[in-house]
């Protein structure tokens, strides 16, 4: 039988990705990487999403500010080995996964939307909507009507 593609995450690999991004964040402030490109990274590590078998991370970061995103996650991919020993000294785990750093949009996403729900032509829409939607109102008297 074959599995789904787009089942959730088990509790096993949310565990352990929270886990990671404990570690990779504080691995990060530390500071003290060796390439230009990190020195001075104030970076956010938002999410890690971890394979099935768990041999595979993919670190999901944002820069305070958004800067140089770009930048910053090829520093950083070009790092994932020296964070994987890391973590491997920090977590144990029978198998350190490979990391993949990638840029996180979410939040450009959610501005996005947001910004689009507040438009005068969405709200008066939804609006609209919104009066089809609720039932009439029951009228409200004080006498209950029995059929009498």
């Amino acid at each position: 039988m074959k599995r789904s593609r787009s089942r959730a995450p088990s509790q096993r690999q949310l565990r352990v990705g929270e886990e990671l991004r404990h570690v990779l964040s504080e691995i990060i402030s530390r500071g003290g990487l060796s390439d230009p490109a990190l020195a001075d990274a104030n970076l956010t590590v938002t999410e890690v999403r971890l394979s099935p078998d768990l041999r595979n991370a993919t670190v999901f970061v944002i820069p305070l500010g958004g800067a140089e995103l770009e930048n910053k996650v090829e520093a950083l991919n070009r790092a994932s080995s020296y964070f994987r020993g890391q973590v491997a000294r920090a977590i144990d785990l029978r198998n350190s996964p490979r990391l993949s750093f990638a840029a996180d949009h979410s939040f450009d996403e959610a501005n996005k939307i947001d910004t689009l729900l507040r438009n005068p032509g969405v709200q008066r829409d939804l609006a609209s909507v919104l009066e089809q939607d609720d039932p009439e109102p029951e009228q409200e008297s004080g006498k209950e009507d029995h059929g009498a």
